[in-house]
């Protein structure tokens, strides 16, 4: 018996009064259950919105632009008998038919555990190809270390400290501000604002894919099962294929005690305090952007590194600018130095070095380095091979040496950088489906995002001198570059690394504000295969400190009009 049915829009998260970009049907069309009906878009992400019941349209309450949110009228649907679905695009058909056939003997077709970016990228990649998706994540809200604790709330805290130092800086300008006041309670609700708007866009994109989300700690119990240690008690999950995705932790040292001044980059992200002395134990990247902001807040700073430099990874030129423009922040850069103890006391943490004499802090950011989880999930339950450091092996297409079981991101190797874990979650959920798919970047970029950022990415000059490569080397100061003078910020440079036979870009770095989004473009040449002419041809906009790409190609070639004569190659 036919029925008149009103197909309204359904809980779709935090999203309201979001814009209708398509309308996918109209009336008198005969339509099928989950048949898309209409497209949105929000800030964050686009989403179909698909019908409840097969039937047929009678009449659309939506047009396109319209806004709509949770509960508004899409269209009325006479419903009679369940139609057959349309058929798929052809990538996805055996996938979906195979996901069937599987899931008769299995919980589901696709087991991720983590729900870092790489986990949610894996999960939600294998949900568009059909296959029935459980997501493992051991804390309440999706996105892992870095979206939580790690990468976007301390860019929410970067941004801060850097538009006080900017304003700061406007003095030079003829524009003064006064002191600026600081609220720590206030500071942590936008850097908590920031995180819970991206945590709760996942949490509505999971539910349009129809993916399953599991809260608790998981670990392999065989190669085709799971156990998750939930508030509700233990469950047993079985699944065809899993995709280990379970991160890494901040590395500990054992004689730091434990006390409330003593963090990793976790403790530094709650703002805690306002630290008057605050020494940085490693002089990695992650506190080296850290540190700085608790400067801007109004902490003296001192760091110590057991190596010979900081940042190391990176071109020593490149530090070099970095260390030059915020040496006002630092009383005291310990290099080849070793931190042997800590003690708690009353009036601070007093530190003891392998040389000198002990110094007292009012925190301590301990910063050297993080660990896989990989001997934390029960994976030789499963016969996944775990190394002695906890990082598992895999192919070109992310598989261990279990054909069925795949690993991705922190876990898998490095770089440890959220970047590859998406498209390493990618390659996995492909491959699991069938698809011809590996993993085979021929470079993946790092950045520092300290102020000036530092970005690199393929070849180093440091790396091709010690392995006595044949190299070309650009370098265009951007002392000349007009935009990055107009914005009073020309500390920084672009560097360019090609093969010295065939002019082919193999590499690059660059330091300077907003180095983090002019590296993409070194990153796309190396991939592409460009080479110098080609690089330098390319129109790049004016004002821009884009530009300092193109030119230092020319710069290579000789024929730079923005800089003295050079000689042409």
């Amino acid at each position: 018996m036919a029925k008149l049915v009103e197909v309204k829009v359904p809980d779709i998260g935090d999203f309201k009064d979001v814009e209708v970009i398509e309308v996918l049907v109209k009336p008198g069309d005969r339509i099928a259950k989950e048949q898309s009906l209409i497209t949105v878009e929000s800030d964050k992400a686009s989403m179909e919105i698909p019908s409840p019941e097969a039937g047929v349209v009678k009449e659309l309450a939506v047009k396109l632009g319209a806004k709509v949110s949770q509960g508004s009228l899409v269209l009325k649907l006479e419903s009679g008998e369940e139609e057959k679905a349309p058929p798929a695009p052809t990538e996805k058909a055996p996938v979906a038919r195979a996901s069937a056939e599987k899931s008769t003997r299995f919980d589901c077709d696709m087991l991720v555990l983590g729900a870092g970016p790489g986990g949610y990228s894996a999960a939600f990649r294998a949900a568009d190809l059909g296959m029935k998706t459980v997501l493992i994540e051991r804390y309440p809200v999706l996105g892992g270390v870095c979206l939580n604790v790690g990468c976007i709330p301390s860019k929410a805290l970067l941004h801060t400290a850097a538009v006080m130092d900017a304003a700061r800086g406007l003095a030079e300008h003829g524009v003064a501000f006064g002191a600026p006041k600081i609220d720590l309670e206030r500071l942590r609700a936008f850097k908590d604002k920031v995180v819970g708007k991206l945590t709760g866009g996942l949490a509505s994109m999971a539910k349009m894919r129809k993916v399953t989300v599991v809260e608790g700690l998981g670990f392999f119990s065989g190669p085709n099962e799971l156990k998750v240690k939930t508030k509700q008690g233990e469950k047993t999950l079985t699944f065809a294929n899993a995709i280990i995705a379970a991160g890494s932790q901040a590395a500990k040292l054992p004689f730091l005690p434990e006390d409330a001044r003593i963090v990793d980059s976790t403790g530094a992200l709650e703002l805690r305090s306002r630290p008057k002395r605050l020494l940085v134990i490693g002089g990695g990247i992650i506190g080296l952007e850290m540190g700085p902001v608790y400067s801007t807040l109004g902490a003296r700073l001192e760091v110590v590194e057991m190596l010979d430099g900081l940042m190391l990874g990176a071109d020593r030129d490149l530090v070099a600018v970095w260390q030059k423009f915020n040496a006002g922040r630092f009383d005291n850069v310990m290099l080849k130095t070793k931190t042997t103890k800590a003690e708690a006391l009353k009036d601070g943490i007093r530190v003891s070095f392998d040389k000198g004499e002990p110094k007292l802090y009012d925190m301590v950011l301990a910063s050297v380095g993080r660990t896989p989880n990989g001997k934390k999930i029960g994976a030789e339950n499963a016969g996944v091979a775990v190394d002695e450091r906890g990082f598992i092996g895999v192919d070109s297409q992310m598989r261990t040496n279990v054909a069925h079981i795949f690993a991705i991101g922190d876990v898998a190797g490095q770089p440890m950088l959220a970047h590859k874990a998406v498209h390493e979650g990618h390659v996995a959920a492909e491959a699991a489906a069938g698809h011809k798919a590996h993993f085979d970047a021929r470079v993946v970029p790092s950045v520092a995002y300290t102020d000036p950022e530092i970005a690199w990415v393929g070849l180093t000059e440091d790396e091709a001198k010690q392995a006595g490569a044949e190299i070309g080397v650009a370098r265009f100061p951007w002392a000349a570059s007009g935009r990055a003078i107009a914005n009073a910020r020309d500390e920084g440079f672009t560097k360019l690394i090609f093969d010295a036979a065939t002019h082919r870009i193999v590499g690059g770095g660059i330091v300077g504000a907003g180095a983090g989004d002019l590296v993409s473009e070194l990153a796309l040449a190396v991939e592409m295969g460009a080479d110098a002419t080609d690089i330098g041809r390319t129109i790049h906009p004016h004002p821009t400190v884009s530009e300092s790409v193109g030119m230092a190609a020319e710069l290579f070639e000789g024929v730079c009009t923005d800089l003295p004569p050079q000689r042409r190659k």
